[in-house]
């Protein structure tokens, strides 16, 4: 009989709890979704900010026609890299309208402005609409040389579209899909650097106060009951205003907020394995303090630490969330689900609770599954309760 690893062992253990693997998958889901972002987004420009002020607050499985007027100014199309992770400007500004028809050198459509409202009877150059640029009344031998039924080909085929809004639109009229699955990649991305940042820096510190003892660990272990004793909340605006505010001080402040548990929990583990036997053989090798504690005293006590590791990725998401709400977070306008909330939590009681919903839904969905992970890992890492099963 083959002798199964450790790792394999817990690997094992884990997918037998079905709760705990539907929770990874949907992360695993989540998170190549968001990776992907621009590439799947209903809306690829720069932070989903493609507006039409016409369109706000529309419900979701909204179908509109958009007449789409190509942008004066030159747009580059960027490779598929860049736009993975910065989007791609648009090409065309859209205009939403109900019907149109085109009657020598222009085209006439009627405005959507409203629900309740009667459409608004305009008119434009087909060439203005088809370029992007006007043509002057006194260059008569220029007009002459225009191909109008060419253009107008090229209107109807690419200027002229249906445009469906999934989750519907925000009160700027920008599709909430597209948003949503930006705000999950902010979400995600403030949860790793933050279980980074804490990890590095209460590994280092918690193995140093139990490893080394007396003064050191007195010293540290004082800072990590003064810090313990402040709520994570306001630690975290703390540093937000020392720092300002942006993407980058977020994972920052919330990796420093967090820390403190990570350490604790490392501090406590190394107290009650730096006196076995292994690791007292390792000194009397004469192996480095550095070494005993990277080699032999770190991997024994790594299930702990990833169980905390999970547990705190759900707790940055939703410490994120509440400094978005609050205003300290990521700024607009980049889609974070806490300031989706925040900007719409009006409508909850205007027919249009969606708005808000949605977003709150995401962060207890995603929440809820971290915290689905954290209990399958701690139940599969518990060896004594993995022998009676077997």
């Amino acid at each position: 009989m083959v002798e199964i690893t450790p790792s394999q062992r817990v690997w094992k253990a884990f997918k037998r709890n079905k709760i705990a693997f539907a929770g990874l998958v949907f992360i695993f889901i989540s998170v190549l979704i968001a990776a992907l972002g621009y590439l799947i987004m209903p809306d690829s420009t720069p932070l989903a900010n493609n507006m039409a002020i016409q369109l706000s607050t529309k419900k979701p499985g909204t179908t509109f026609t958009l007449l789409r007027f190509r942008e004066s100014k030159p747009v580059d199309t960027v490779n598929i890299f860049y736009k993975l992770l910065f989007g791609q400007p648009s090409f065309y500004k859209d205009f939403p309208i109900t019907d149109y028809y085109f009657k020598k050198d222009s085209i006439y459509v009627s405005e959507y402005i409203g629900k309740e409202d009667k459409p608004e009877k305009m008119a434009f150059s087909i060439y203005e609409v088809a370029t992007g640029n006007k043509l002057e009344d006194n260059h008569i031998s220029k007009a002459a040389e225009v191909n109008y039924k060419q253009l107008i080909d090229r209107i109807v085929a690419q200027q002229i579209v249906k445009k469906t809004y999934w989750l519907g639109a925000d009160f700027y009229g920008r599709d909430l899909l597209s948003r949503l699955i930006l705000g999950a990649r902010v979400s995600l991305a403030v949860g790793v650097m933050a279980v980074i940042i804490s990890l590095l820096l209460g590994i280092s510190i918690g193995a140093s106060a139990g490893y080394f003892g007396g003064w050191i660990d007195a010293s540290l272990s004082w800072v990590m009951n003064i810090l313990w004793a402040l709520p994570a909340l306001l630690l975290v605006i703390a540093i937000s205003f020392a720092l300002g505010k942006g993407l980058w001080q977020i994972f920052i402040a919330v990796g420093l907020s967090m820390w403190v548990e990570v350490a604790r929990l490392v501090r406590g583990q190394v107290l009650g394995l730096k006196q076995v036997e292994f690791i007292e053989a390792a000194r009397a090798m004469g192996f480095s303090n550095a070494r005993i504690i990277r080699r032999h005293i770190l991997p024994n006590i790594i299930g702990p630490i990833l169980v905390l590791a999970s547990s705190n990725f759900a707790s940055a998401i939703l410490l994120e969330a509440g400094l978005s709400f609050l205003g300290f977070g990521a700024q607009p306008p980049m889609p974070t689900w806490g300031s989706m909330i925040k900007e719409h939590f009006g409508y909850i009681i205007m027919n249009s609770a969606y708005l808000a919903v949605l977003p709150g839904l995401a962060i207890m969905l995603m929440v809820y599954a971290f915290n689905l992970v954290t209990v399958g890992l701690r139940d599969a890492f518990d060896i004594k309760s993995e022998s009676t099963n077997i």
